[in-house]
């Protein structure tokens, strides 16, 4: 069953993510080669302290860490090692949620790291918009997969697949409520969207095919052909005219 929010529950949901938010930001300005992903984590967790909020991800069904950090072929869940070092060149996805008030906020952004090749930034851009388009058939009286038909159709026209193993989903009291969200689907289809419903719309984009492999690690999903993936992701409310994007700060 897809909860619809109350105002109040909005503003807590919107609190979390402005958190969120503020984490992935700086975080972001601080990647840089030589660094390793387990240095993320670390630096997420004094900033968790800092705003005093708790990581969503940490011990949710046994992960191990708070921000999860997927690197180049990773699309999700790339746990954070103090022996994996970040090189020139790298695309870096930087996934993180936390929990404060008893609600959560949730987002993602991949990051270039140095000079990255052509088709990378190819990549990041159209995910990216892929992302923007989504949320803005995040509206009343849309359809559920109006929103994954529009993720879809930019990757695809853009040459890249989207990834069917892994959905974006509602969020609110619990990390993941429903309904999950797919990157792909056919407009027109699904529930109709109300005002109130508060959604993590996460499209993870391959520059080749859609399959994935996961490690032994059980946890990092990485693309079968060992092309790149790029993963964007937002919390946002329903609303009249469009999605309203509650993970960004200005």
């Amino acid at each position: 069953m897809v909860n619809v929010k109350t105002s109040e529950e909005v503003k807590k949901i919107a609190e979390a993510s402005r958190i969120v938010a503020l984490v992935l930001r700086e975080l972001s300005n601080s990647v840089k080669a030589g660094m390793s992903t387990e240095d993320i984590n670390i630096m997420a967790e004094d900033m968790l302290k800092k705003y005093g909020a708790k990581p969503a991800f940490k011990g949710y069904r046994g992960y191990p860490a708070s921000i999860c950090v997927s690197i180049n072929d990773e699309i999700v869940h790339g746990i954070p090692s103090p022996q994996r070092i970040i090189q020139d060149g790298d695309i870096v996805s930087l996934d993180f949620g936390v929990q404060m008030q008893g609600f959560f906020g949730d987002a993602a952004v991949t990051v270039p790291v140095g000079r990255v090749s052509v088709k990378a930034e190819h990549l990041l851009k159209t995910t990216k918009e892929s992302l923007f388009l989504a949320v803005k058939e995040a509206k009343v009286g849309n359809r559920l997969f109006d929103i994954s038909s529009a993720v879809q159709e930019c990757a695809e026209s853009n040459g890249f697949s989207v990834v069917r193993d892994f959905v974006g989903h509602g969020i609110g009291r619990a990390l993941h409520e429903d309904p999950q969200i797919p990157n792909y689907g056919q407009r027109g289809k699904g529930i109709k969207l109300e005002k109130g419903m508060v959604f993590a719309i996460e499209p993870m984009i391959n520059e080749g095919d859609y399959r994935i492999k996961i490690d032994a690690d059980g946890w990092t999903a990485r693309t079968a052909d060992g092309s790149l993936s790029a993963h964007f992701e937002h919390t946002i409310v329903v609303d009249y005219e469009h999605g309203i994007v509650l993970s960004q700060v200005n």
